[in-house]
């Protein structure tokens, strides 16, 4: 690791990643295509769809290829490839939307629908992560950092790498999958090790891994920020320190992803002597698709060569119902057609045999040049009861901007809407252990957004009559989570809960004699 490191210090890169630098995102994407579309003809989906007539199009100068793929290939979400397709994969079957047999599923978090759902994970897939993950270890290169930094360990907070097994397929955390599959030569860095990463209680894993804390030299860490920063506050408890740092001075970067980081940064931040350098990826269970690529930037870069093809859904009510699911024709684009600064739906093409699936996410292009996003929210996440368009970003910048002024540690939300009379209300459930009044708490997130977005500013002159808030201890979010079977790991608390998500959170609040 040290010699990587002076490798890292010298700007070697790789190939792939100068190809992204150097090629226009088009040119890049269309060879994607291309290559997902030849492995997989004679795949029963390939047959299907007339893959083979697709790529005749692949020789045509102009934008044949593209209009042919997505005329003949339908739009899919989870449970359309699911009931049409990947169940067949879970019964062992070979050769349907990918070459082969799938032996791997990664479990989602579910925090849109009502159970987990299995993600197919190919070979090929865990081949393409594998490779994102060392670009963006490489894109270290930009950073003002100590060689000896890469002699580190580096903490991966994910799920349990005992993964389950029927008979047919092992299933688990995407954490899990890859974790139990890191390179040789990785291994000797990668904490907490074999043994404690099979570990399947999330409880005695963090109880473990905080035993073993004084024992290792970690500069990296790695996960989603609730869970870190809980495991950081029981080091800091159990050892009595001041901060993570008297335990690990040489930490330096925190990778992150999953879930906006902002809100979460000022109660993290206590927990340190000095700043990290942060770093967000997204990477989600159907494959790696972006990673911050350079310094002092909130946006991340898309990898547009790697396994992915990528299609573009402007994020608006002609193209989306109030649920969130696509409509019928709705309008489609490819990555040289979009515009910066709009909010799209995404599709994504996989070589795990994804074709056209809408992934759930939101994003923004900021900059159209280096192919650089944000993730402004989830298609199912937002709230627009009476057309307030109440997005993910909204929420998470309104609450990290009343976390600020008002100087509190906020560490969970989330929001539901509700009938008020004949009109509506939103209700607030904001986790926090600071003193509050709830109602100054409400007032001030409400003005908030009200900076943030003009048709909310309009409905609450009109149709969402009241905003209301309900302050509670922390520990109810990751107790609820607990309860769904969602504790640790990948799993994150919704921002936005609808239908039977919120039924569950309000019977188990009622069950804890909270009131709202």
């Amino acid at each position: 690791m040290a010699i990587l490191g002076t490798l890292l210090k010298k700007g070697i890169r790789l190939r792939v990643s100068l190809e992204q630098e150097y090629s226009s995102p088009a040119e890049l994407q269309k060879e994607e295509l291309k290559k997902l579309l030849i492995k997989s003809a004679n795949t029963a989906i390939g047959k299907k769809y007339g893959f083979k007539l697709i790529l005749k199009e692949f020789r045509k100068p102009n934008k044949d290829f593209y209009r042919a793929f997505s005329s003949m290939v339908p739009i899919y979400d989870y449970e359309k490839i699911y009931k049409e397709w990947w169940y067949r994969l879970k019964d062992g079957e070979r050769n349907i939307t990918w070459p082969g047999a799938i032996r791997y599923f990664a479990l989602t978090s579910g925090t849109s629908g009502a159970s987990s759902k299995y993600i197919p994970i190919s070979g090929d897939m865990v081949r393409a992560i594998r490779k994102t993950g060392v670009r963006q270890i490489l894109s270290l290169s930009k950073y003002d950092l100590p060689d000896d930094l890469f002699t580190k360990g580096i903490l991966m907070l994910g799920g349990s790498t005992d993964l389950d097994f029927n008979g047919t397929f092992f299933s688990g955390d995407l954490s899990g999958i890859t974790a139990g599959r890191l390179p040789i030569w990785f291994q000797r860095f990668y904490k907490p090790g074999k043994q404690i990463s099979r570990n399947k209680n999330w409880g005695e894993k963090l109880d473990q891994i905080v035993e073993m804390a004084p024992k290792w030299d970690i500069g990296i860490i790695v996960g989603v920020p609730a869970w870190l920063q809980i495991l950081l506050e029981k080091i800091i408890e159990r050892y009595q320190l001041s901060t993570i740092h008297d335990i690990w001075p040489n930490l330096q970067i925190f990778v992150h992803g999953g879930v906006s980081f902002e809100p979460y940064k000022k109660g993290f931040e206590k927990l340190l002597a000095h700043p990290l350098i942060y770093m967000e990826t997204y990477l989600a269970s159907e494959g790696f698709l972006a990673f911050q690529a350079l310094p002092d930037r909130r946006s991340m870069r898309l990898v547009l060569n790697n396994g992915i093809f990528y299609e573009f859904i402007p994020f608006k009510d002609e193209n989306f119902d109030e649920n969130g699911e696509v409509k019928e024709g709705a309008r489609t684009l490819k990555i040289d057609e979009i515009e910066e600064n709009v909010d799209y739906g995404l599709l994504i093409s996989t070589c795990s045999g994804a074709w056209r699936y809408l992934i759930g996410d939101v994003i923004r292009f900021v900059s159209l040049e280096e192919s650089e996003i944000i993730i402004t929210g989830r298609t199912k996440h937002f709230l627009s009861l009476c057309g307030e368009h109440l997005s993910m970003d909204n929420m998470n910048r309104a609450i990290e901007m009343v976390g600020e002024e008002q100087n509190l540690n906020i560490k969970e939300f989330t929001v539901i809407g509700l009938p008020h009379g004949s009109l509506f209300k939103h209700h607030w459930f904001v986790g926090t252990d600071d003193e509050i009044d709830q109602e100054e708490l409400v007032k001030q997130i409400d003005e908030k957004l009200k900076i943030l977005n003009d048709d909310y500013v309009v409905e609450r002159q009109h149709a969402l009559k009241e905003v209301s808030c309900t302050v509670l201890s922390p520990r109810y979010f990751y107790d609820w989570l607990r309860a769904q079977g969602k504790e640790g790991g990948q799993n994150k608390f919704p921002r936005v809960l609808k239908k039977e998500k919120m039924t569950q959170w309000l019977e188990f609040l009622k069950d804890n004699n909270i009131e709202i």
